[in-house]
């Protein structure tokens, strides 16, 4: 299932008195509850036993044996630094906490500094410098 039609289904359920929904397409079952104490934030577990949580400013953490991946939020061009010849604002091996900043995207002729969601350790960063992001796209595992 692709990542619009999951979003689909958590605004209808967000939006609705459903507080549970199950659907399957050929081998994948998505299942999406809706936590009474969350505000705008359903979770929604899939057939992989991973789950996918989706707040109310659209971001997008999928947890991954105590992991998550880092989702690009908008469309745009990816940069690890504040500017050239400058450090990186992370590198793999390197504690960060919630509210740090991992990197920034510009889209439309502006800087938009991505902020981690979680304290944990850079695992993996998906990503060149430079290169093009599509919306949902993986940029940082952090554990």
């Amino acid at each position: 299932m692709d990542l619009v039609k999951i979003k689909t289904l958590v605004d209808l359920v967000s939006e609705s008195a459903i507080t549970e929904l199950e659907i399957t397409e050929g081998e994948e079952k998505i299942k999406i509850v809706k936590s009474p104490n969350s505000g705008n934030q359903s979770t929604i577990s899939n057939s992989l036993n991973s789950e996918v949580v989706i707040s109310d400013h659209n971001s997008v953490t999928k947890n991954v044996d105590n992991s998550y991946v880092v989702k690009a939020p908008m469309v745009g061009t990816f940069y690890r630094s504040s500017s050239p010849g400058t450090s990186p604002f992370v590198h793999i091996g390197q504690m960060v906490k919630e509210g740090d900043t991992l990197c920034i995207i510009e889209a439309m002729k502006l800087l938009n500094e991505i902020e981690s969601e979680r304290t944990g350790i850079i695992k993996e960063i998906l990503v060149e410098n430079g290169a093009p992001i599509e919306y949902g796209q993986h940029l940082f595992i952090i554990d």
